[in-house]
């Protein structure tokens, strides 16, 4: 009788040691103890942020960057410093099970620190469209959520193919878009943004450089020949205002075709610089500027 009372305690014993241990190590098979599914996502840039909350991943996010604003939700999150400087110390107060960054050296610096401690970090590079479509499908499949990145692409890319098809065969206008006015920095060809101008039917009036975003001085403007200008906005409270304040800044330029026609353009920068989900609204956005005519007969 001893003995299969023995044999009982024992295989008692081994049933609960096996549900205890197989349950954590179902929770948690690395031993690292975070869990394996990702429950909690802190975001280093908006254009990330954009993408999450487009992938239904909003009430996952527990952190943001400062700047990172829409959708408004993203106002309402845990703020972990600038895109240009997180603060390492907010991320890891946030408890995040994954840590989403961009490529660049202040990310980069933070996410080598949060690697080093343990942390699952995914780490993108977006300064393509072509990146765009990759990084929405990496966070996809990082977060469990392949089939909705796989709309998310198809989604954007129809809208673009849509506005092409819309647009049609148009003749081809010189622009440039300045990122700075004073002193003046413009979107060189081989940036996004010079994607956007040809993907809309336009040309950059610069010609090749070496920096995505080059200073150019007055020789290189005036010889150019550029026909619309557009200009990023600085923040989207008063852009009437901006707007007046730039047809002033270019007046000194009257020979210029853009200046001569009145064919500058301040708009809400966001859409276009954050290379995210917004593409498609940055893309008509740049349209309208080249082509009112088209809009002006809706």
């Amino acid at each position: 009788m001893n003995k299969w009372w023995l044999l009982l305690i024992v295989l008692l014993c081994v049933g609960i040691g096996f549900a205890i241990f197989g349950l954590q190590q179902e929770q948690n098979p690395s031993g690292t103890g975070r869990p394996t599914q990702t429950h909690r996502i802190a975001s280093l840039a908006p254009n990330l942020t954009e993408i999450l909350f487009a992938l239904g991943l909003g009430e996952k996010i527990v952190a943001v960057s400062t700047d990172s604003d829409h959708p408004p939700e993203a106002g309402e999150k845990k703020k972990v410093g600038t895109f240009w400087q997180p603060n390492i110390e907010a991320v890891i107060a946030a408890r995040p099970d994954l840590v989403i960054t961009l490529g660049f050296e202040q990310q980069n610096s933070v996410a080598d620190s949060l690697n080093r401690l343990g942390y699952k970090v995914l780490t993108l590079k977006i300064e393509k469209i072509e990146e765009l479509f990759t990084a929405i499908e990496k966070i996809g499949a990082a977060t469990d959520c392949r089939w909705r990145a796989d709309q998310l692409v198809k989604n954007i890319r129809n809208r673009i193919n849509n506005l092409q098809m819309k647009l049609g065969s148009t003749n081809k206008v010189k622009v440039l878009w300045v990122v700075q006015a004073d002193p003046l920095h413009v979107a060189g060809r081989n940036s996004f943004i010079n994607e956007l101008i040809e993907l809309v039917g336009g040309e950059n009036a610069i010609g090749p450089t070496v920096s995505q975003y080059p200073q150019i001085g007055a020789e290189e403007l005036i010889t150019c020949g550029v026909e619309i200008i557009i200009q990023s906005a600085m923040g989207t409270s008063n852009i009437g205002e901006q707007q007046r304040a730039a047809e002033a800044f270019w007046s000194k330029w009257a020979n210029l075709p853009a200046v001569k026609n009145n064919r500058i353009y301040v708009v809400d920068s966001d859409p276009v610089l954050r290379l995210g989900p917004r593409l498609p609204q940055g893309a008509e956005m740049i349209a309208r500027c080249l082509h009112s005519e088209i809009y002006t007969q809706e």
